[in-house]
């Protein structure tokens, strides 16, 4: 079996900057020693990001829901030091996609990024990809929209959730549920 761990957003800004997720930076640490540890376990790593400009309408200012989080080429913008290098250190391929990028387009999901959904579908096809664990914040926003949109875009693909690597703003209900209703885990 080749496995592709895909990591949602584990940024500086939803581990200790303006949209921190509960229990965030406990769960990417110990996501990088999970890496250190099962290092040849994965085919390759992808981990994705938030790359908003300063004007996105999902922000407070220009009248959204969310704090000005993750702005492109900013230090909340910044894949967790730690788990990045960690992953670089595995030796496995590791990219990094991005989504989130015009300013009046919501991307929850790596897959609503046209580039970077062409790209993920290309390295699962490429490397003979047929399991994908993902994790990453937040469980119940970008993780699950992410796995709910994987699951239709790769239907040949078994997802598996690591959820110890998921923390949630909901406390992870909304995740659970929905493991609970699709998928089979091993």
């Amino acid at each position: 079996m080749r496995r592709l761990l895909l990591i949602i957003d584990p940024q500086v800004d939803f581990i200790t900057g303006t949209l921190p997720v509960p229990g965030a930076e406990k769960a990417m640490d110990s996501l990088a020693d999970y890496i250190t540890v099962n290092a040849d376990t994965y085919t390759e790593i992808v981990i994705t990001a938030d790359r908003h400009p300063a004007d996105h309408f999902s922000f407070a200012p220009q009248g959204g829901e969310w704090p000005v989080h993750c702005v492109h080429d900013s230090v909340g913008a910044a894949i967790w030091p730690r788990l990045y290098d960690a992953a670089l250190a595995t030796g496995c391929p590791v990219t990094v996609l991005h989504k989130g990028e015009r300013p009046d387009v919501e991307e929850y999901s790596i897959f609503q990024n046209t580039y970077s959904c062409a790209a993920l579908a290309g390295i699962v096809e490429r490397r003979g990809i047929t399991h994908i664990d993902i994790c990453g914040l937040a469980g119940d926003v970008c993780v699950l929209s992410s796995l709910g949109d994987g699951l239709r875009v790769l239907p040949g693909i078994r997802f598996g959730v690591l959820t110890r690597y998921s923390p949630s703003l909901d406390g992870g209900k909304a995740l659970e549920t929905f493991i609970t209703e699709n998928l089979k885990q091993a």
